[in-house]
């Protein structure tokens, strides 16, 4: 749990961000064993190096994956879904020539639209309640 808490800092700010996506292989095709996965999880952790961000956790299903990210305010989310969608795609596709198969028409592995929920931190109703107890000056 300390890992996930670990407080980060930028040049102007303070922050702990983290974000969870899900992203479904197109149509939901059944593609991915567990070879596919951990070569998967390992060029994620490289892309979200590139961005400055840390893959905290990564698992997946023969149709769909999970990724717990720790990113910086800088980074925006869609960007790093792009990045991460496409070049895991490309990779995938050199690597393992018996998926190909599996892209779908327009060449895509991945479904266009993904899952992206922030995680962390307090509750909305605490931090609300906080935020409401603030004093005002007068």
């Amino acid at each position: 749990m300390g890992e996930i808490r670990k407080i980060r800092t930028g040049r102007h700010c303070v922050f702990v961000m983290h974000v969870h996506l899900v992203f479904v292989t197109k149509f939901q095709r059944e593609v991915f064993t567990d070879a596919h996965l951990t070569r998967m999880e390992e060029i994620m952790r490289s892309v979200c190096a590139d961005f400055e961000c840390e893959l905290v956790e990564f698992n997946g299903g023969d149709n769909h994956v999970h990724l717990l990210v720790n990113f910086p305010p800088k980074v925006a989310v869609t960007r790093l879904v792009n990045s991460l969608k496409g070049v895991s795609s490309r990779r995938l596709r050199q690597e393992f020539p018996g998926l190909v198969c599996h892209y779908w028409r327009a060449n895509r592995l991945w479904s266009g639209s993904y899952f992206a929920g922030t995680v962390g931190g307090a509750p909305l109703s605490v931090v609300r309640q906080y935020i409401e107890q603030q004093n005002r000056p007068v």
